[in-house]
């Protein structure tokens, strides 16, 4: 299935901005977990670790999967593929890793730690509120750059696909259309008259 050029395009300006803000967002929480883990105030402490949780209950796990789905909207829609260059492979399985660790890590995390703060207790562990946009961030910022440069060239199906397009062969799977088989069907006939 390919995507016509608006759809393309569409859908390409939801993935760039859903990634964008997810980056964004994340780059915020990280901003909140240093200022509760750094300040002496309790009420900063509280104000930060409540904020996280809004933002991660509220934005974040709509913004990781609007990233995931149009990115692998992306990625089956157009020539890219998704198991044919290494770095749209690499971006799949981080983005669902990411996202994965968002919804079993960095929430649960947040959430321990607003729970001990709102019982008028310390802020348990710093890692709670740091760890997971830390790790959030270096992952989106690679997946940023991977993006733009897109290194690493083909994976093995996608070296297949080419030389079975360049050797006139049919890819694996794909149905040959009733215009690719005239010229051939032409031939037969005027050999068999």
């Amino acid at each position: 299935m390919k995507l016509s050029r608006p759809a393309r395009r569409a859908t390409l300006v939801v993935h760039v901005a859903a990634s964008a803000g997810w980056l964004g967002l994340t780059l915020g929480l990280l901003a909140l977990g240093i200022t509760a883990t750094t300040t002496g105030s309790a009420v900063t402490v509280e104000a930060s670790v409540r904020a996280m949780k809004l933002f991660a209950d509220w934005l974040l796990l709509p913004l990781a999967f609007l990233t995931l789905v149009s990115g692998l909207v992306l990625s089956l829609g157009t020539p890219w593929g998704l198991a044919r260059h290494r770095w749209v492979y690499s971006k799949f399985w981080l983005t669902l890793a990411t996202t994965t660790a968002t919804v079993f890590a960095l929430r649960p995390g947040v959430g321990s730690a607003v729970t001990a703060v709102a019982a008028g207790g310390p802020l348990p562990d710093a890692g709670d509120v740091l760890f997971g946009p830390i790790v959030s961030l270096s992952a989106y910022l690679f997946m940023t750059v991977i993006s733009v440069l897109k290194p690493w060239g083909l994976t093995r199906r996608g070296r297949r696909l080419r030389e079975q397009k360049s050797a006139g062969q049919k890819p694996r799977g794909q149905k040959i259309s009733a215009a690719a088989r005239k010229p051939v069907d032409a031939e037969r006939a005027s050999q068999t008259a």
